[in-house]
């Protein structure tokens, strides 16, 4: 890096909608050891619009020659999935870090070119698990670390989320699930990440996944389109570490219920909720030990937390700690966490619980 500031471009920067406007540019125009330098967008009006608005120098509407910038030193590749293998690896080949949302590939072969190119180009890589930057399920972690605890023997997580029926055709091309954005992939992958940092990783797998609503309506055509996607989770395990879990995450017609999760130990349980789910929304914390009346509030450290607090509760928080995280460990040339490496480890865990559920015979992993 020739700045002491991460020069970054996005790819998927439509001030429109998507989740770079919602989370990532708002997030990167608000860290100090971040310099947004470029937007690109597949349209030149929409690329000088969002440069416009976020008041950033560069705006593209060719990624290939916004990625030949030498100004440039990390790339977002923050678009649909389908796309991300491709925008990924061309980022690569072109010598940037790339920080590329969750799911890395659409599925496990792409994550695992991605991560190889990265390997042999290397480049520090980040995938977007925003949920292990949530100050709440890093003060789990530190509780599980340090043997608040004691033994971890039992936990429960559930995600319910609202808006299966009905969809506007732009939004219906997730019912694919060959193009690996969806229930299982998203909601599900996001929260069994924050639960394997926190606790540890599967040592076996067993699951039952599910379309329970087939056909959604789409709204703007009025024509009902058949769904390949699972909408309901049901996973049971063991951990590495030998405690017992249990899983159900939901896309549910109406008034979902967020996240939560339990987590009982020999000394101590802990309780965690959010409204959406983990990597978007603000974690609570809730633990109380063997002789305590109840479940109480429970001070999140300081050092959990490292970007401005004007960067409010929302989606850009996370995506904030992400991105400084990132910042930081390409100038100490170390390797950030979660990498590309680790998302096709997610990648595996997720492909040995369809495994089982296609089977109906426990996995190994």
């Amino acid at each position: 890096m020739n700045s002491e500031k991460l020069r970054v471009g996005i790819i998927g920067a439509n001030v429109n909608y998507g989740w770079g406007p919602r989370a990532h540019l708002p997030a990167l125009k608000g860290l100090p050891d971040v310099d947004l330098v470029a937007v690109c967008t597949a349209h030149e009006e929409t690329a000088k619009e969002s440069a416009e608005k976020y008041d950033v120098p560069k705006a593209f509407h060719d990624h290939k020659e916004m990625l030949g910038q030498s100004d440039i030193d990390a790339v977002g590749v923050i678009v649909r999935v389908p796309l991300h293998h491709r925008l990924t690896m061309d980022a690569l080949e072109a010598g940037k870090h790339v920080y590329t949302e969750w799911p890395l590939g659409a599925n496990l072969a792409e994550a695992e070119e991605m991560a190889e190119l990265a390997r042999r180009m290397q480049v520090h890589t980040m995938v977007g698990l925003q949920a292990r930057c949530s100050p709440a399920l890093l003060q789990l972690r530190e509780l599980v670390e340090d043997g608040y605890f004691g033994e971890v023997l039992s936990c429960h997580m559930t995600i319910f989320g609202s808006g299966v029926l009905s969809r506007p055709a732009g939004r219906t091309w997730q019912r694919d699930v060959t193009l690996g954005a969806n229930t299982f992939t998203i909601s599900f992958g996001h929260g069994i990440d924050a639960l394997c940092m926190c606790l540890g990783e599967f040592k076996e797998v067993s699951a039952v996944i599910s379309t329970q609503v087939p056909q959604w309506l789409e709204i703007d055509t009025n024509q009902m389109v058949d769904v390949t996607s699972p909408d309901n989770i049901l996973l049971s395990g063991v951990l590495e570490s030998g405690a017992v879990v249990s899983a159900h995450v939901s896309s549910v017609p109406w008034h979902g219920g967020g996240f939560r999760l339990d987590v009982f130990g020999r000394d101590a349980t802990a309780v965690l909720e959010a409204e959406g789910g983990a990597q978007i929304s603000s974690v609570s914390l809730k633990v109380g030990k063997g002789d305590d009346s109840g479940l109480a509030d429970y001070p999140i450290s300081a050092h959990h937390s490292w970007v401005p607090d004007s960067l409010g509760s929302g989606p850009p928080y996370n995506v904030g700690q992400m991105w400084s995280r990132f910042a930081r460990a390409v100038q100490r040339n170390e390797s950030p966490e979660p990498d590309f490496d680790l998302a096709v480890k997610r990648h595996r865990l997720i492909d040995a619980i369809q495994r089982a559920s296609d089977t109906g015979q426990r996995q190994t992993l």
